[in-house]
């Protein structure tokens, strides 16, 4: 929160644009539970999935996965000098698969009924049932994870915050394990409809495809989310927090050109053992080398050149070129490459309402970590928690 809101001053443009994203997200929310979900979408049987899924979902989801990759580097392999990260990281993670599950109740034409295929009609045989159980235990995870900030916040719970913090490890592991389940599951959904996705986007590598660039996905977000963090949240910081900040982003530059060497090493794999080369000529053929040259290979050379040459500058643009790459696959996955034969009169293309619900939904978690962030203890730790060792 900036000083100017702090004291009072409550008409800054931040908070002008959100409240006009918030008014009309909530316009577009009543016309679509009181008049159904054609009033404000342009879905319909040949595209019943449209940016509610491949962006509110599916880029949420792999965005979110810093607090796994996190978590995991701190508490499983030992990189105690990131423990200022994990908060921050958890909570946005936290977030990203609250308001995936929140967004998602726009998208299914009866939202109450999202608990059935958990509580009452399990489709054991169906990927979808493996994604929204994952999802939903691992939104628990992180709740739980998220717990003790929240805990220390209010004192008198520091019971229960013990208890939460001895229970770190089993739920890091527990996170890491569904986090690759529900991100390759998510690539999956696709593999059973190979009529429908391009053949230079269909591989029977899209699972092992979309849950290593989840990881490459959340590393890049956890150094974008810190870039924008230090320079509107800097005043909440502590100095674990700030001493192991640019070890941190330098640390995931590298892992993340490794692994995107890797994922780039995938699409080439691919492309060659389905023997999809005559179809690079095509318009398609050029947009997915727009996808893979300028949002994989170069990102993936730019991280590595500010890893060797300690430039967090380029690092941290490196890191929002790598989102917008995600976003971009995500997107051509999930809309531009699927149902690619039909006429472009019966293409997609998502309407006024279906935007505004996606920009409600992200000012919805922009405020939801302003808020957090400015009252508990994420930056930094709590005064009387400074002896422990979580």
């Amino acid at each position: 929160m900036s000083t100017e809101t702090q004291k009072g001053t409550l008409f800054t443009p931040w908070n002008i644009v959100a409240g006009i994203i918030l008014a009309a997200g909530v316009v577009v929310t009543i016309m679509r539970f009181t008049m159904g979900l054609g009033a404000v979408t342009n879905l319909s049987d040949n595209n019943p999935w449209g940016i509610w899924i491949g962006f509110d979902l599916l880029c949420g989801v792999a965005l979110a996965a810093g607090g796994y990759t996190t978590s995991a580097a701190c508490y499983i392999f030992g990189f105690k000098r990131f423990h200022g990260a994990v908060r921050p990281a958890i909570l946005t993670a936290f977030l990203g698969y609250a308001l995936v599950v929140f967004a998602l109740n726009y998208d299914v034409g009866r939202p109450w009924r999202l608990p059935y295929p958990i509580f009452y009609q399990q489709g054991t045989t169906s990927i979808l049932f493996e994604v929204g159980l994952c999802v939903f235990i691992y939104l628990t995870v992180l709740f739980l994870e998220y717990l003790p900030a929240a805990l220390e916040w209010k004192r008198g719970f520091d019971k229960y915050r013990d208890i939460l913090v001895k229970l770190t490890m089993g739920l890091t592991i527990l996170g890491v394990i569904l986090s690759t389940l529900h991100q390759s599951s998510l690539g999956a959904l696709y593999l059973i409809a190979p009529s429908k996705l391009h053949p230079l986007w269909y591989t029977p590598y899209l699972p092992v495809m979309f849950f290593m660039s989840s990881m490459f996905a959340g590393m890049s977000m956890v150094i974008f989310e810190g870039t924008l963090s230090h320079k509107h949240f800097h005043h909440k910081m502590d100095d674990e927090y700030n001493l192991g900040y640019e070890d941190l982003q330098m640390a995931f530059s590298k892992a993340a050109a490794w692994i995107m060497a890797g994922y780039l090493a995938m699409k080439l794999l691919g492309l060659a053992m389905d023997n999809r080369w005559q179809f690079l000529g095509t318009g398609y053929g050029a947009w997915w080398l727009v996808e893979v040259v300028g949002f994989v290979a170069l990102p993936c050379y730019a991280y590595a050149v500010a890893y060797r040459d300690r430039n967090l500058k380029l690092a941290r643009f490196t890191a929002l070129w790598t989102v917008l790459g995600i976003v971009l696959n995500r997107f051509n996955v999930s809309l531009v490459a699927f149902n690619w034969q039909l006429p472009s009169v019966d293409r997609y293309f998502p309407s006024a309402g279906e935007i505004i619900i996606s920009l409600f939904v992200v000012t919805i978690g922009v405020i939801a970590f302003r808020f957090i962030v400015t009252r508990m203890p994420i930056f930094y730790v709590h005064p009387a928690y400074k002896d422990s060792s979580h």
